[in-house]
């Protein structure tokens, strides 16, 4: 039933796929344009949408007649613009103070459980055992919690400069994913 290296194989390909260290930028723009950071919602939404997908994506995708690789390259549009505002310092993702929905979208989605995760998460599925594949988002879930909760302190240990350079390596990183993501589904 439970398997220690198959958690640890889990637990690893979520963490690079997920990369909730490389969107710490996204992160603190998000918390400075919202004001703060719903660690718990935006950790539970994304835990929800990680169980719902793993038991259901396949139908849900199927239901409406999508494909991997076009949910693969929505995905990739929605990383490509966000590299874009990144970058270039622009907002493409227009904020609404009243909604405050930072923490859902675009952090807990599509950021933190975009197309890749989905589809990373049905590829699991297939491949190891449920028990060791919920351990493992557990797992990733508890981590993304913590990193969340530390914006503030990561944003501080920073400081302005370092996370003006961090945004931008980043963004250029995010536009590289989505090409690669364009390449490989179109």
């Amino acid at each position: 039933m439970f398997s220690l290296k198959e958690i640890f194989s889990v637990t690893l390909t979520l963490f690079a796929v997920i990369d909730i260290l490389g969107s710490i930028p996204i992160i603190i723009q998000i918390r400075q344009r919202e004001g703060k950071i719903h660690s718990e919602k935006a950790t539970l939404v994304a835990g929800v949408l990680m169980v719902v997908f793993l038991f259901l994506g396949q139908s849900i995708l199927s239901l409406f007649g999508v494909d991997y690789q076009s949910f693969a390259l929505a995905g990739a549009v929605i990383i490509f613009l966000i590299g874009m505002e990144m970058i270039l310092g622009v907002e493409l993702f227009k904020h609404n103070p009243v909604a405050a929905s930072g923490s859902i979208v675009p952090l807990a989605f599509p950021l933190i459980v975009g197309a890749g995760t989905m589809t990373t998460l049905l590829s699991l599925r297939a491949a190891y055992s449920l028990p060791n594949v919920l351990v493992g988002i557990g797992l990733n879930l508890v981590f993304v919690f913590l990193v969340l909760k530390s914006s503030a302190w990561i944003e501080r240990k920073l400081g302005k400069a370092g996370e003006d350079i961090l945004r931008r390596v980043f963004g250029v990183i995010l536009l590289a994913i989505a090409i690669k993501l364009f390449k490989s589904n179109f």
